[in-house]
């Protein structure tokens, strides 16, 4: 099995900015400024943020206001298949 790894020019900013932009929201919004008392406790919030409010309620401004859940979910609606299997 062959693998292909894309990588971007390390020198270039806007590869990662999604990510950042992810990781900004999560700390001013979701993570305490006191920080978690465990990992468990930290894992276990983050992934309620994740899950349960930021793909799920949190609306965002690329996807016209919309939650990726529910944007993904209107995409899939109205697209066409393009083949079927049988």
């Amino acid at each position: 099995m062959h693998t292909l790894i894309f990588r971007g020019d390390y020198r270039n900013c806007w590869d990662n900015s999604p990510m950042e932009r992810f990781f900004r929201s999560l700390k001013n919004e979701w993570v305490p400024v006191t920080g978690y008392m465990s990992f468990s406790d930290a894992a276990h919030a983050i992934t309620e943020y994740i899950v349960g409010y930021y793909s799920a309620l949190r609306p965002h401004e690329y996807n016209g206001g919309l939650p990726p859940n529910e944007s993904e979910n209107r995409y899939r609606k109205n697209s066409k298949a393009v083949a079927s299997f049988s």
